[in-house]
């Protein structure tokens, strides 16, 4: 591995933690590490492991591929993220913006 991918790797992983709403020391507990080693991961002077790449997938609700720069489909990326946003929703909120969407779908193109 590249230093160039280890830290586009870095960047990813950091990202998808951010994006989890977790700290580096909740994500150490739950892949069984040291929060420094989580640290020196993020900023790339780390190698990471294939198991702990698939540890971090899984915590993050992401793709081992996307941790590691895989190509993708843009419109795949923006999907996964609004999933995970709605997710965070109350029940109300999620029927009301079902709602929102069914009004959307059904307009007219061109108004």
């Amino acid at each position: 591995m590249t230093i160039e991918q280890r830290n586009a790797i870095a960047s990813r992983l950091r990202l998808a933690r951010e994006r989890a709403g977790l700290s580096q020391g909740q994500v150490a507990k739950l892949v069984a590490m040291h929060r420094p080693s989580v640290s020196e991961i993020e900023a790339g002077r780390r190698s990471v492991t294939a198991e702990e790449l698939t540890k971090f997938a899984k915590i993050y609700s992401v793709t081992v591929g996307w941790l590691t720069g895989e190509p993708r489909d843009p419109a795949a990326d923006r999907l996964e993220l609004a999933a995970r946003e709605l997710s965070k929703l109350k029940p109300g909120d999620v029927d009301l913006l079902m709602d929102l969407l069914t009004s959307l779908r059904s307009k007219p193109e061109g108004e």
